[in-house]
């Protein structure tokens, strides 16, 4: 499963988003993330795909294409 894909799964599963709502240049505020609620997508991400985001710094203002990236970028690292 690529990172996008695993990321869609968990907001489909652990936060009811529709997943056609889910497309790289949508902000994660109009998936109805807010601070707390990607605090839980960040720790939900490090446990299923073994990764440290503890430095990722998160907005609901960012795309889901930057937070896909942003987790990628962690995973090669």
């Amino acid at each position: 499963m690529s990172t996008s894909e695993e990321i869609s799964a968990l907001l489909v599963t652990r936060f009811g988003t529709d997943p056609e709502t889910i497309r790289p240049e949508v902000p994660l505020r109009q998936l109805r993330l807010d601070s707390l609620a990607l605090e839980e997508l960040r720790l939900l991400i490090e446990d299923r795909m073994d990764v440290d985001l503890e430095d990722v710094v998160l907005s609901s203002r960012d795309t889901v294409a930057h937070l896909v990236e942003a987790v990628r970028s962690k995973v090669g690292a």
